[in-house]
C-alpha cells in the first residue's frame, strides 16, 4: 500500500508553518497549521535534524524513525490532513527506544486537534 504521506517541498512552506502553532516534547518539537493550496487527501509533513545531531548515518536513523512512526499513526490514530507539520528531530531521539518514541509522539499528535 502506497503512503499517504508527501513531503513540504517550498522554503516559503517551512516559513509559514515556522510562524504557526508549536507543540514540544522531549524528542521533537512539532510546528504546525493550514498551508493553502495542499492537497487535503495526503498528509503534507517533513522531518528535519539539525547538523549539531551527528553525522549522516545518525541523522538519516532518526528521519526512518520518524517516517516509520508516522506510517503507523496515520493508520491507528486520527492525525488531522487539513493541517501540515513539520518536525524537528532533537538530539534525545537517537539514545531512546523507538517504542518510547512512538509512544510519546502518539500523545503529542492526538493533542493536536
Amino acid at each position: 500500500m502506497r503512503s499517504k504521506i508527501i513531503a513540504l517541498s517550498k522554503n516559503e512552506e517551512f516559513k509559514k508553518l515556522l510562524k504557526k502553532k508549536k507543540a514540544s516534547n522531549k524528542y521533537v518539537t512539532i510546528f504546525f497549521g493550514p498551508l493553502e493550496n495542499k492537497n487535503r487527501d495526503y498528509l503534507n509533513i517533513s522531518f528535519v535534524t539539525k547538523k549539531k545531531i551527528g553525522n549522516a548515518v545518525k541523522r538519516n536513523k532518526i528521519k526512518r524513525r520518524l517516517r516509520n512512526i508516522m506510517n503507523d499513526a496515520v493508520k491507528k490514530i486520527s492525525i488531522k490532513f487539513k493541517y501540515s507539520y513539520l518536525v524537528i528531530a532533537k538530539s534525545t531521539m537517537l539514545n531512546n527506544e523507538f517504542k518510547n518514541i512512538k509512544e510519546t509522539l502518539f500523545q503529542e499528535f492526538e493533542k493536536i486537534k
